[in-house]
């Protein structure tokens, strides 16, 4: 007896259910979701209501007819030949300077990668600038171009330099990094089955790193497409010449607005295929 009430007495757990510790998570989670598309939606209406309200601006028939303008037919043929050049370029220029940045190591690699990035950042108008007191009729380079016969500026040659300076850096980001992403194991095995460097980079690399390069190229296009501050500064706005889809706008603004809001529709979706396709192309490699 005596034993008994010295024994320690039991100790009774409380029996906790389990709607009281576990908590109601998911309307937490639904309003959470919803916040981010709430904070979202600022940024989005900021982006597509000025798109979408340039094509509620002019009616279809409108639009047919102002594409048939002569000033909108050389401003269209213009910047479709200029860039698709300029693509060119950019694709043989271009692609060794990835391939270096992507492939090797080397003393002031950062320092030649911000160069090449310093377009993206530099105001159109400054970059026209440099090339226009560098190529132009009093040049350092232009100057003596000059006295040869040789002129640069104000020429549809102008217009091409112009694009590959601003647009180039997308092709290079976008090739370096598909370049990089090929795995060194495969160039490697390659090599001991005898393959030259001209072989695994033809056979090899660029396969592997396509998508990168297309998409590259894509964007490319689609900013020299867009290209106006440096291609007014060093090439100028003259019709039939070097005006270009954006400096006829420019020029549309002032003079004829339906033709400016016509180009400007051509412009969006052309960009906007550009981009969808460099998407599609994207998601595919994923797959």
């Amino acid at each position: 007896m005596e034993r008994d009430l010295l024994r320690a007495p039991a100790v009774v757990k409380p029996v906790i259910r389990a709607q009281e510790t576990v908590a109601p998570t998911r309307p937490v989670e639904y309003w959470v979701e919803k916040a981010w598309w709430i904070t979202a939606l600022p940024l989005i209406l900021l982006i597509t209501v000025p798109i979408l309200t340039l094509f509620t601006r002019t009616s279809i028939t409108e639009w047919l007819a102002n594409i048939g303008l002569k000033t909108v037919l050389q401003a269209i043929g213009i910047s479709l030949k200029t860039t698709l050049i300029s693509v060119g370029l950019i694709l043989l220029l271009g692609t060794p300077v990835a391939y270096l940045m992507g492939r090797y190591r080397f003393r002031y690699k950062k320092v030649l990668d911000a160069l090449i990035d310093l377009p993206l950042v530099l105001p159109p108008s400054v970059a026209g600038l440099a090339l226009l007191v560098t190529l132009g009729r009093r040049g350092s380079i232009g100057g003596w171009l000059a006295d040869l016969g040789i002129e640069i500026a104000f020429t549809s040659v102008a217009v091409v330099i112009a694009q590959v300076f601003i647009a180039a850096p997308f092709y290079v980001r976008s090739a370096s990094i598909g370049f990089a992403a090929v795995d060194p194991e495969i160039e490697q095995a390659a090599r001991i089955d005898g393959a030259s460097r001209w072989q695994i980079f033809k056979f090899l690399i660029v396969p592997l790193s396509r998508v990168a390069m297309i998409s590259g190229i894509m964007m490319s296009w689609a900013r020299a497409l867009g290209e106006f501050g440096a291609t007014i500064m060093f090439a100028g706005n003259l019709p039939g010449r070097t005006q270009t889809m954006p400096t006829a706008i420019y020029l549309g603004f002032e003079r004829d607005l339906d033709s400016a809001l016509t180009l400007s529709v051509i412009l969006i979706l052309f960009s906007f295929i550009s981009l969808l396709v460099i998407k599609i192309l994207v998601a595919l490699q994923k797959d």
